[in-house]
C-alpha cells in the first residue's frame, strides 16, 4: 500500500527536534559560562531553573518563602495549561537528552518499540506526592529528582570533569608526537572553559545519570514516561489544552504504528483512550501515520480524558511514606551538633533554611573557581546529600569571589557583592601542633600565613621553643591563629606543605551563619570571669 505520510506534521517534527537543539545548546551555553570569567559578576547564568515550576512549588512550600525569580515559572504552568506538556516534548534539556538516546538505541537495534499497556505511568504521580507531601514539612528533596537539577548536576560534577580528564590526556597524546601546533590551541580553549575536574562523587554521580540514560534500553524515554515528578505535575496542569488528537476513521487502517513508536505511552489509536496529560506533542504518531489519519486541531471545546490508573491506595500510601520519612531523614547528628566538616559558601542560609531552599543543582560547584566546592555525602545527613560543601583540601574559598552567591538559583545562598562576601565568616582555621613543621621539627615554614588573604593576616607568626629529638631546641617562628580576623576560607589548609592530612585545617565553628555553632558558648560569653 501506498503510503501517504503528513508532510505537514513531518515538518512540524522537524521543528521539533531543531527546537529541542536550541534549548539544549542554550543550556550547555548557560553550563559553560558558570565559571570565573575575570569579572566580579557573571549575569543571569542560572535562569534556566526560574521556568522550573515543580521547584518554585516545592521551595515555596518547604521554605514558607516566595523567591521572586521563580515568577518565570508562572509562563511554564501557563504555556501547558493552553497547549499541552510542549515544554517537555520541545525544550526540557533532559527531555531532549533522553530522545537522543532513545533514537541511538532503536538505530543500533538494542530497542524494539513496543505498544505498552503497563501501568508504570503511575509511578512519576506516586513520586510528585512523596515529594510534596515531604515538602508540606520542610523536607525538600525535589533536588533529587527533578529534571533540571538531576542534568545540571550530573554535568557539572560527572560528565565535564570526565571530558576535562579526557581532554586533558588527548593533549598529551599530542604533545608526545610532536603536534604543538595543534595542542597550544586546544590547551589554551580548554583553559578558558576552566572546568573543574576533581568531586568527590563524581563517579557515584556519573553512574547514576549513566544508569537513567540506560534504562531507555527499555523504552524510549523511560524517565519521561515513568519517573520525571515534573512531568507528573505539569500532566495535572495539561488536562483541559486546546491541542486535541483527531483521527480521520475513514484513512486509518488501525495499524497501530502510531501507539508502537509513541514515546511517552499517550496511546493515540483509539481516539478515545489517548491519554493528553501524558502526550508531549512529538507529533512522532501523525508524522510516522501511513494514511495522514492523524491530526492535532486546536479546539476548546471539553473532552473526555482518559486518565492514568492511579489507586487511591497507593496515593495515600506515597502521603503516609512522606511523612513517615520526615523524621527518618532527620535522625542525623548534625540536626544536634553541626559538623566540622559542614563548611557552607559564604551566604548560606541558616542550615535547616538553607536544605530547605537548596535543590542539589550544582550551580554553585560548577561557578567555584577553586574546585573547593564539593557535593556533601553525610555532613548534613541524608537531608543534605549533594548539598554544596566546602573541601579545603581539594580549594578553598576565593577571597574575592562571590560567584556562588550570585548563581544559586532558589536564594539558598544569599546575593552578595565582593565587599559583603569579605565580612562573611564560614569557619575557622585551627594549627595540629603534632604536624605542624615549624611546632614539630623546629624547621621554619610561613606558608600559612602567606597565602593569608585577610587584612591584618588572621595568622600571625610567633617565636616558639621546640626541643628536637636530639635534644637541641630551636625558636622557629610558627602560626598562630587570630580567631577575630580568620573567616574560614581555607587557603591555609589547601597550600599547607603537609599534604596528606595538613597541619592546618578549617572547621566550620564560629560560622556567621548560625548562633549555636560558635567557639565559645553563650553563657561562657556573658560571664567572662569564669576564665579568671
Amino acid at each position: 500500500m501506498k503510503k501517504e505520510r503528513s508532510k505537514k506534521y513531518r515538518l512540524i517534527q522537524g521543528l521539533r527536534i531543531l527546537s529541542q537543539t536550541i534549548f539544549f545548546l542554550l543550556f550547555f551555553y548557560l553550563l559553560l559560562r558558570t565559571h570565573f570569567t575575570g569579572e566580579d559578576y557573571i549575569g543571569r547564568v542560572e535562569i534556566f531553573f526560574h521556568f522550573d515550576p515543580l521547584l518554585a512549588i516545592s521551595t515555596l512550600i518547604a521554605s514558607r518563602t516566595i523567591f521572586i525569580s521563580f515568577i518565570f515559572a508562572v509562563l511554564t504552568m501557563v504555556i501547558t495549561f493552553i497547549f499541552g506538556r510542549v515544554v517537555c516534548g520541545w525544550v526540557c534539556p533532559l527531555g531532549s537528552v533522553h530522545q537522543f538516546f532513545s533514537f541511538v538505541f532503536k538505530k543500533a537495534k538494542l530497542l524494539k518499540p513496543k505498544n505498552s499497556t503497563d501501568n508504570r505511568l503511575a509511578w512519576k504521580y506516586y513520586l510528585l506526592v512523596f515529594i510534596l507531601v515531604g515538602t508540606i514539612f520542610s523536607l525538600d528533596l525535589v533536588g533529587i529528582f527533578d529534571p533540571l537539577s538531576l542534568l545540571y548536576r550530573s554535568f557539572s560534577v560527572a560528565v565535564l570533569p570526565a571530558l576535562s580528564q579526557s581532554f586533558d590526556a588527548a593533549l598529551g597524546l599530542l604533545y608526545q608526537v610532536n603536534f604543538s601546533f595543534l595542542a597550544d590551541g586546544l590547551a589554551q580553549f580548554f583553559e578558558n572553559l576552566a572546568l573543574n575536574a576533581t568531586f568527590l562523587q563524581g563517579f557515584f554521580i556519573g553512574l547514576i545519570f549513566i544508569g537513567i540514560l540506560l534504562l531507555n534500553l527499555s523504552r524510549e524515554r523511560f524517565w519521561c514516561r515513568y519517573l520525571c515528578p515534573l512531568g507528573a505535575f505539569l500532566a495535572l496542569i495539561s488536562r483541559w489544552n486546546i491541542l486535541k488528537l483527531k483521527i480521520d476513521r475513514q484513512k486509518c487502517i488501525e495499524c497501530n504504528l502510531c501507539n508502537i513508536h509513541c514515546e511517552t505511552q499517550a496511546t493515540p489509536f483509539p481516539e478515545e483512550k489517548w491519554r493528553s496529560p501524558e502526550c508531549d506533542y512529538c507529533f512522532t504518531c501523525s508524522s510516522i501515520c501511513p494514511t495522514s489519519a492523524i491530526g492535532f486541531p486546536l479546539e476548546s471545546a471539553p473532552e473526555k480524558i482518559e486518565s492514568v490508573n492511579l489507586a487511591r491506595r497507593k496515593l495515600i500510601f506515597s502521603s503516609i511514606l512522606a511523612v513517615v520519612a520526615v523524621p527518618f531523614f532527620r535522625l542525623s547528628p548534625s540536626w544536634k551538633r553541626s559538623s566540622p566538616k559542614l563548611i557552607r559558601p559564604p551566604g548560606a542560609l541558616p542550615e535547616e533554611k538553607f536544605l530547605q531552599k537548596c535543590v542539589k543543582c550544582g550551580e554553585c560547584m560548577k561557578a567555584c573557581p577553586t574546585n573547593g566546592l564539593q557535593p556533601a555525602t553525610t555532613e548534613a545527613g541524608p537531608e543534605g546529600i549533594w548539598t554544596p560543601v566546602l573541601v579545603p583540601k581539594i580549594g578553598y574559598c576565593e577571597y574575592y569571589c562571590s560567584l556562588c552567591s550570585q548563581v544559586c538559583p532558589t536564594g539558598a545562598i544569599r546575593a552578595l557583592t565582593v565587599p559583603e562576601k569579605l565580612k562573611v565568616k564560614i569557619g575557622l582555621a585551627w594549627v595540629n601542633k603534632n604536624r605542624c613543621i615549624p611546632y614539630f621539627l623546629g624547621t621554619p615554614c610561613i606558608v600559612c600565613e602567606e597565602h593569608c588573604p585577610t587584612s591584618p593576616k588572621a595568622i600571625k607568626l610567633v617565636k616558639t621553643e621546640v626541643i628536637r629529638p636530639d635534644g637541641t631546641i630551636k625558636t622557629p617562628a610558627a602560626p598562630v591563629i587570630n580567631t577575630d580576623l580568620c573567616i574560614g576560607c581555607g587557603i591555609c589548609e589547601t597550600k599547607c606543605p603537609v599534604v596528606d592530612k595538613p597541619a592546618i585545617f578549617v572547621t566550620s565553628i564560629g560560622e556567621d551563619r548560625s548562633e549555636r555553632n560558635q567557639l565559645l558558648l553563650p553563657l561562657l560569653k556573658e560571664d567572662p570571669e569564669v576564665f579568671e
